[in-house]
């Protein structure tokens, strides 16, 4: 379908298509809102991140987040027990998640039962950070 459009030069349609077929493909997909992060001691970090899902009950919801160096090596996994339906967003926290000082970019990931972990991950730049805090917000 998508061929024939571009053959038919109708580029602005074949456009909305893709539009519409990756919008669908991420559709109720766990959302990163944000994270603060607030240094405990030397390497040590406390996370709190902020997530909205669709939670529809116990068959489908935002089950896990995590925080995963640029190696995808995981340095602190936060495991969410039950569904959200009523609470979005919500935050959830970890402490005591050690990034090494080396460690300049990491990442928040977030899962859910039904469609695994998001392709969307948000980057964290831990060289911003100010006083031992960090607020992102995408």
């Amino acid at each position: 379908m998508l061929m024939h459009m571009l053959k038919a030069g109708n580029v602005f349609i074949a456009g909305i298509f893709l539009l519409f077929i990756t919008g669908s493909a991420l559709a109720n997909e766990v959302e990163i809102i944000g994270v603060d992060l607030d240094k405990t001691a030397d390497d040590k970090w406390s996370v709190n991140v902020t997530l909205q899902h669709t939670d529809t009950g116990w068959d489908h919801y935002a089950d896990n987040w995590r925080v995963v160096d640029e190696k995808g090596k995981v340095l602190g996994d936060r495991v969410l027990h039950h569904p959200h339906v009523g609470e979005q967003p919500f935050t959830r926290g970890l402490s005591a998640v050690t990034i090494p000082a080396d460690n300049h970019i990491v990442y928040i990931e977030a899962h859910d039962k039904v469609h695994g972990w998001s392709p969307v991950r948000l980057r964290v730049d831990m060289a911003k950070a100010v006083d031992g805090k960090l607020r992102i917000r995408p």
